[in-house]
């Protein structure tokens, strides 16, 4: 797929594996420099690093990418942190989707499209410790493209120390491009992250973008990368700072259960699961996010 958009799109992708080397890296020191607490007779863990491939309806090549996903850790229960480039012809679905939600023209006479990112979810051995998510994508046809994206808190216990300390740290990142920013992307959050069946939101929110396309690509990529920047600071000193407290039985019943809502929100709202799905995506990788457990009441 050449076109006037090669080289933003290799720096986009670039970009993503970078942030996926940082954090990948920053989540084994964690994990392997705290043998303490309940799971403190677990081996020490790293990342399984999987190639993923998406393969188009004609069986030809239409990209991929890696899926980390370490497990069964003395933090971490569950984590994962994938990076895609994926490319070539969007099916109706999709098209229609595109076609009436974005509202871009033309999607019938060219569908063709090309999209990369980074996606993480981490689920903790721990329930004090928050469960988050965050993403980042770049999304091109050749009728339009965008950049989306952001982090949540997610935790079954909540902290408001915690919830304050995480989204302070949205906010710092988000200044520089604009005071009113950080509102707008807290609200959007609120908004997308809620589960309407329960009437709740699923955690404590964050930033949430899409469809952001100013029409300067270099600002709106600076943007992108300083959400993806926020998220180490953001989370990592909440881990820290919970994953040695104490839990019983009764935390962890608390954990299941609110993972529980997190499951619920992914396989019935969330728009990337269903656009991975629909598009051909690796399913493993697409459904990466769900917990290792969960319960129901």
């Amino acid at each position: 797929m050449t076109d006037s958009f090669d080289t933003e799109k290799s720096r986009a992708s670039s970009w993503f594996r970078e942030l996926r080397d940082q954090i990948v890296a920053s989540f084994e020191t964690l994990e392997n420099n705290h043998a303490t607490g309940p799971m403190s007779d677990a081996a020490p863990g790293s990342f399984e690093v999987t190639e993923t491939e998406r393969t188009s309806d004609d069986g030809s090549d239409a990209g991929g990418g890696l899926m980390s996903v370490m497990r069964g850790g003395r933090v971490f229960e569950k984590v994962g942190v994938n990076i895609s480039t994926v490319y070539g012809t969007l099916g109706e679905r999709a098209q229609n989707a595109m076609a009436a939600r974005k509202g871009i023209p033309g999607m019938k006479d060219d569908p063709r499209f090309w999209a990369s990112g980074i996606s993480l979810v981490a689920h903790m051995q721990n329930p004090h410790a928050p469960a988050v998510h965050m993403n980042t994508r770049m999304f091109w046809t050749p009728h339009a493209w965008w950049f989306g994206g952001g982090s949540d808190l997610n935790p079954c216990i909540e902290y408001a120390d915690d919830t304050a300390h995480f989204h302070a740290q949205q906010k710092a990142h988000l200044d520089p491009h604009g005071g009113d920013l950080y509102p707008k992307l807290k609200a959007w959050a609120d908004e997308y992250f809620y589960i309407p069946h329960r009437n709740r939101a699923r955690g404590v929110g964050g930033i949430f973008m899409d469809d952001k396309c100013t029409g300067d690509w270099e600002t709106d990529f600076a943007l992108t990368q300083d959400i993806g920047r926020a998220f180490l600071p953001a989370y990592v000193p909440l881990v820290e700072k919970r994953r040695v407290q104490d839990w019983d039985d009764a935390d962890k019943d608390a954990q299941l259960i609110h993972r529980g809502l997190y499951a619920e929100y992914n396989l019935v709202y969330d728009r990337g699961t269903k656009f991975g799905l629909e598009t051909g995506h690796d399913a493993n990788a697409v459904l990466m996010s769900l917990p290792p457990l969960a319960k129901w009441v």
